[in-house]
């Protein structure tokens, strides 16, 4: 099965952001919590964020007060979006990819990624982490796995769905365990970029989804962005039908929230 190539990440989601921002739920509010105990965002506290999308993070990230936040969102629709729709003095937004991005050396005290960094090279990209980071600063990534450990009841109704789709950078398959999951190789490649005290959380949750709100979500999942228009239509019109036929149009979704930090010696 064909692999979704690392650079459709910088183009996959902004044909409608707003779209986008409104189907995708926002991280467990102990994440944020972990966040500032662990990482201490605040004032006097330089942060950068690869791939914004519409700001989900971002948001948050400002209102803890931090000094900066420079934002890296090689997509020019979402960095209009988050120009547009987020006013604060501490956000720099620029329109560029992470690997063409020009950070000063040991100027930040935090680096994020929210559910982003599976679309990077992992041994360049913390490479360059690591040299963007100060002495002792701190790096977190995270992602939602919008799945559970084991298969369930609605997964296993519309697996044959995905057949043909193209596979995410994110995603593991029946075989092995999806990108965010795989605690092992991701702990070995923050380790062997230098970073150290490497640390993660999990938080297992769930959401009620209605039919217009899960066809809505399913429509931000990189496989059915990367369809043709068609196709893409055909199969939200199959999660739909399967959700109101199979479920009476109400599914709750397991999520799965991984965050992983880990500081510069």
């Amino acid at each position: 099965m064909a692999k979704i190539p690392l650079s459709d990440g910088r183009k996959l989601f902004g044909n409608d952001p707003l779209a986008y921002a409104n189907a995708r739920p926002d991280y467990p509010e102990e994440l944020y919590e972990r966040l500032r105990t662990r990482c201490t965002p605040g004032p006097g506290t330089s942060v950068f964020e690869i791939g914004a999308g519409t700001g989900l993070a971002t948001r948050r990230l400002l209102a803890l007060g931090v000094s900066k936040l420079c934002v890296i969102e090689p997509d020019p629709r979402l960095a209009s979006f988050l120009r547009a729709t987020i006013s604060s003095p501490a956000l720099q937004v620029d329109q560029i990819t992470f690997e063409d991005a020009e950070l000063p050396e040991a100027e930040f005290g935090l680096g994020v990624a929210a559910t982003s960094f599976h679309w990077l090279d992992q041994r360049n990209a913390l490479a360059k982490v690591y040299r963007s980071l100060r002495t002792g600063g701190w790096w977190a990534m995270w992602w939602t796995h919008f799945g559970s450990y084991g298969p369930n009841a609605f997964q296993l109704a519309t697996d044959h769905l995905f057949i043909g789709t193209p596979d995410s950078p994110s995603g593991g398959g029946k075989q092995t365990l999806p990108f965010a999951l795989d605690q092992e190789t991701r702990l070995r490649d923050l380790a062997t970029s230098g970073l150290c005290d490497a640390e993660v959380d999990l938080w297992h949750w769930a959401l009620m989804y209605d039919t217009a709100r899960l066809v809505a979500l399913y429509s931000t999942f990189s496989p059915i962005q990367a369809l043709e228009p068609e196709a893409r239509k055909v199969f939200l019109e199959n999660i739909a039908r399967i959700a109101d036929e199979q479920f009476a149009g109400r599914v709750e979704r397991p999520f799965i929230t991984a965050l992983y930090t880990a500081r510069k010696p």
